[in-house]
């Protein structure tokens, strides 16, 4: 199957050489970044392409099977109406609800796989989620909390950048879904602090947007209150909430952009900590389950990558290997009809039980 990645990064390098270590597909990568191509592994074809630009996009498309996002979100609903246009199958790794929204609308009647948020959350968080849910009779409340964590903290934010710095302002800033009392809602992004331990780390959690995915319409009508929470060490929120409500920087994204990624190191030692919890009726009782995973940074494919590389990048690959064995139908996909057995199953899904010891 002919692959056509968008998007050189540390995720695009991640899924380029998960995909060609497998043997069954070739890999496009197209950036307009030639030194990143340069940084592509071996056997990945290299196009130098302005994917914001219609004709450049569209010629990369030609001949391939299915075409990846990686890149901002923003980009997202042209790249799928080219992909409609085209013929092609189309995945991506977007964190942002209105382009979902938008890519669902273009997927109407194709006869190819839209399968937008094929990363960690949205994405995985979803289909172990809603694996808990059909377990109950009734559902009370289904709580998802995801983090992606230095192992190592050293300044005061207690972090390090692992993915996307666009998409991390993009969750701080932008209004979260949820369901309360049974009904859809939204709420401010960086509210609803909590703390919790596991394995005698200390954590805190608070609201960020896009997590849940597609999460609140599978379950509405079903579960009472449903969140989604990310992950940090203590004391981060309370710096975020100055940087973005004090300071006002989420009006200034471009400079809240600037000053991450001058001030906060990259790191590859990393791990991603998954925490979801459903409760519920079973058999007339009130019942509760948990579902935590550890995932740490290590060796895949021949190349070291850090956690959220290796989680993402599978996640994505998972999907795309599902659609070469012929299990994803036509049309809009949400995660969650994945079942977590399928995706762990999968020879990239199973990458994040690999990856559950430290290294």
């Amino acid at each position: 199957m002919d692959i056509l990645l968008l998007g050189a990064g540390n995720i695009g390098s991640a899924v380029a050489r998960m995909l060609l270590d497998s043997g069954d597909f070739t890999v496009a990568v197209a950036d307009s970044n030639e030194v990143r191509l340069d940084d592509m592994p071996e056997g990945a074809a290299q196009i130098v392409c302005d994917c914001a630009d219609s004709a450049q996009l569209a010629s990369a498309m030609e001949g391939k099977d299915a075409v990846l996002s990686a890149l901002p979100f923003y980009l997202n609903v042209a790249i799928a109406r080219l992909a409609r246009e085209h013929g092609l199958h189309y995945f991506d790794l977007t964190e942002d609800r209105e382009t979902t929204a938008a890519v669902r609308a273009v997927a109407d009647g194709a006869q190819t796989v839209f399968m937008p948020q094929c990363g960690l959350a949205p994405g995985f968080i979803s289909i172990a989620a809603k694996q808990l849910a059909d377990r109950f009779e009734s559902l009370r409340r289904v709580r998802m909390r995801v983090g992606a964590l230095p192992m190592f903290p050293s300044n005061a934010l207690a972090y390090n950048l692992t993915w996307s710095t666009a998409g991390l302002i993009n969750e701080y800033c932008n209004t979260c879904e949820v369901i309360y009392d049974g009904q859809l809602r939204e709420v401010l992004p960086l509210e609803g602090y909590e703390q919790f331990s596991l394995d005698g780390v200390k954590y805190e959690a608070f609201n960020t947007s896009g997590g849940l995915g597609t999460l609140c319409e599978s379950l509405q009508g079903r579960v009472d209150n449903l969140n989604y929470k990310t992950i940090r060490y203590p004391g981060h929120c309370d710096l975020v909430r100055f940087l973005c409500n004090d300071l006002r920087l989420s009006k200034r994204r471009d400079v809240f952009l600037d000053v991450l990624e001058q001030a906060v190191p990259v790191t590859t030692q990393d791990v991603v900590v998954v925490f979801v919890t459903a409760s519920g009726e079973r058999n007339g009782r009130l019942m509760q389950e948990t579902y935590t995973k550890k995932i740490y940074h290590g060796l895949v494919a021949g190349q070291e990558m850090a956690a959220i590389q290796i989680t993402t990048a599978s996640a994505a690959c998972a999907m795309i290997d599902l659609l070469r064995e012929g299990a994803l139908a036509p049309g809009f996909r949400l995660q969650e009809e994945v079942s977590l057995d399928t995706f762990l199953g999968n020879r990239f899904g199973a990458l994040y039980e690999r990856h559950g010891d430290p290294p």
